[in-house]
């Protein structure tokens, strides 16, 4: 094909999708993907590149020849892929046909910001709703201007309030900025509802989101998942963040599939200097199903997932310093004071004790490994057994202040333990130079066993698979234990503090935080039944004895309040994803013209004028464009309209809410 000017936008156009075709990335079952090729020609993706550079009637159109530098026109290129005219396939032109269409402008184009709404907030595939189904459809994703989404962020109303305590599920007439929350719905909307009330004063968020694998909740119905879910995620990482205290810390936990591109997003969102640490969660085992993977060569097992941990403002955050399970044979000393001798100390080398005691010489040389074996194990049980008098020796003082040193310094050579009294009148015990350091205060206790302890590193390898059964509920895969949980709690709380978790799921992040004396606030919209949050925390205000109950001696009691979001727009989408067929949608569409709030681009007219059409696309098509017509800043009340007589909102559900919102 010969290079030249052309005229026949139409040639263009045919050829265009005929080349794009070649690229099996960009097409499925039902013909080109328009939001992949847009998005690899933002990437100026080099295989697309090549593709268009090879046919010279395309790269005449779609290149300019600068000197000897051709340069790819991807403004040109994005435009013509989104006219109307490139795939007007039946759903998009049924679409213009009713007014339902939007700016044509590329995202990065324009000023107007993605709101997406998953399924694990919002919009489900009509008739799937087991989480471990394959879905290729059940999310709604909208283009929003800056005024339209001002509105749809406005503090909505809440309803159903309830307190639930050892007595049970009780009406309530007084809430409190001090009562535990959990509030059921999209949780962009609750989250932006908690910021009058909660601004600045949450001191850790902890949240759980979907991994975006193409095998959990946030599966997307088309290519166009990564960009989707960035933005996603982002959305809900900035009103969070002015949730934080100034000296709170915000932990995501997230697998390979995306802890690199969610970095660079906390990166932006919180900046780098708030970056703690990436902590590296050991969550599975070296065994499984997976291992004819491993021994193919094509898959290593996978025993990981990450913690992104930030804070709010470096210079104010600190955390506690924690110990867990470990082995340190550095504690090798016993010290006793010397009967009828104050001051005076008596020092056993335990090693040496033990290897006399044992095999009857003071070192380990020429014992075998089974011998080896023996005298660790007695080393270990000794010093647990003695851990109140048992030290380690701590020779490395380079960091203390000079009138320690000095004091350590003249020390040395005297072979005798001394006492070291501080300015605020604490004693250090002082042997060959160095500080002595007692084992009982390095000890872990789990399940009422003593274990050595260490200080916390950045890999916890200690936390193992979640338990099947937690607070009474049973955890699917995926879900998170309780004692990971109660490790970040204590990491960077105290009692008193606020926790919130928006994804709450099964709802571990609330139960752990009610057992250890924490306020939280937990968010989530999907129904799990009787596996939901609020099922587990009401067994666990009776006593629940699994996860954490006995390392912090639960015995039950406690409270929390239930809320959820007023539902308006959001009725008639839950009606669309449960229809079975086309009939039941034609009766929504009449209910919704009575009743629903419409997008002001249409008129219900045009559709019903257009009925014979509508009802020749699929299934799905027609469920999206039904749901396309309602108007997405309407999905809830706002609260600033709840005393407006349409939404029957009674004097006492809107003094409750008077108070949720007034009682900072």
């Amino acid at each position: 094909m010969s290079k030249g000017t052309y005229n026949d936008e139409t040639t263009v156009l045919e050829e265009l999708q005929l080349l794009l075709s070649k690229d099996p990335r960009l097409t499925s079952e039902e013909g080109l993907l328009k939001n992949v090729i847009t998005e690899l020609a933002v990437k100026q993706d080099e295989d697309l590149i090549k593709l268009l550079l090879d046919n010279d009637k395309i790269k005449t159109h779609f290149f300019k020849q600068i000197d000897d530098i051709l340069i790819f026109d991807d403004d040109k290129f994005m435009k013509f892929i989104n006219n109307k005219e490139f795939l007007p396939e039946s759903y998009t032109s049924f679409k213009n046909k009713i007014g339902l269409t939007t700016d044509e402008n590329f995202l990065k184009q324009s000023k107007e910001v993605v709101l997406s709404w998953p399924y694990k907030d919002c919009v489900l595939e009509g008739g799937q709703e087991e989480i471990d189904q394959k879905r290729t459809e059940k999310f709604h994703n909208v283009i929003l201007a800056p005024d339209e989404i001002d509105r749809l962020l406005e503090p909505k109303v809440f309803s159903n309030f309830k307190l639930i305590d050892h007595e049970g599920e009780q009406e309530i007439e007084t809430i409190n900025a001090s009562d535990n929350l959990i509030l059921k719905g999209n949780n962009l909307l609750v989250l932006h509802s908690l910021k009058n009330k909660f601004q600045g004063k949450i001191k850790l968020i902890y949240i759980d989101p979907p991994y975006n694998t193409g095998n959990d909740e946030f599966r997307y119905n088309d290519n166009f998942n990564h960009s989707t879910w960035l933005t996603f995620m982002k959305n809900r990482l900035e009103i969070a963040k002015e949730l934080l205290a100034e000296d709170g810390a915000i932990f995501v936990q997230c697998d390979d599939n995306e802890q690199a591109y969610l970095k660079v997003l906390l990166d932006e969102i919180f900046g780098r200097d708030n970056f703690r640490e990436c902590i590296c969660v050991k969550t599975g085992s070296e065994s499984g199903v997976n291992a004819i993977n491993v021994m193919r060569g094509e898959q290593l097992f996978k025993v990981k997932e990450y913690l992104l941990y930030y804070s709010k403002k470096s210079s104010e955050h600190r955390f506690n310093p924690l110990y867990v399970k470990g082995m340190n044979f550095n504690f090798s000393y016993r010290i006793e004071v010397k009967k009828n001798h104050a001051n005076e100390y008596e020092v056993i080398d335990i090693q040496k004790k033990l290897l006399n005691e044992l095999y009857n010489q003071e070192t380990m040389r020429g014992l075998s490994n089974e011998q080896k074996q023996i005298f660790f194990a007695k080393m270990k049980e000794y010093c647990l057994t003695n851990a109140e008098n048992v030290y380690a020796l701590k020779t490395d003082i380079q960091k203390s202040g000079d009138k320690f040193k000095k004091f350590a310094n003249a020390n040395k050579s005297k072979n005798i333990v001394e006492e070291y009294k501080t300015d605020d009148n604490r004693t250090i015990l002082v042997y060959k130079g160095g500080m002595l350091t007692n084992l009982n205060s390095r000890l872990v206790f789990e399940n009422g066993i003593k274990y050595y302890g260490l200080l916390i590193s950045d890999f916890w390898w200690d936390i193992g698979a979640t338990p099947s059964s937690e607070g009474g509920v049973i955890l699917k895969s995926g879900k998170k234990s309780e004692k990971m949980l109660k490790r970040i709690i204590d990491l960077v709380t105290n009692e008193g503090d606020i926790v919130l978790d928006f994804f709450l799921g099964s709802g571990s992040t609330a139960a752990v935080s009610h057992k250890m004396g924490r306020q939280y606030i937990g968010i989530e919209q999907l129904d799990y039944g009787g596996n939901s949050a609020v099922i587990r925390l009401k067994n666990v205000i009776n006593g629940d004895t699994s996860g954490i109950s006995r390392a912090v001696n639960w015995e039950g009691g406690g409270s929390f309040i239930y809320g959820e979001l007023k539902i308006l727009n959001e009725h008639f989408i839950q009606l669309i994803i449960d229809a079975e067929n086309s009939e039941n949608l034609l009766e929504i569409w009449e209910n919704m013209k009575e009743h629903a709030f419409l997008s002001y681009k249409i008129e219900p007219k045009d559709l019903d004028e257009n009925i014979q059409d509508f009802t020749e696309l699929s299934f799905d098509d027609q469920k999206n464009l039904l749901i396309n017509i309602l108007d997405m800043n309407e999905l809830y009340v706002n609260y600033s309209e709840i005393k407006d007589k349409q939404y029957n909102i009674n004097d006492a559900e809107i003094d409750l809410n008077n108070q949720f919102y007034e009682n900072v």
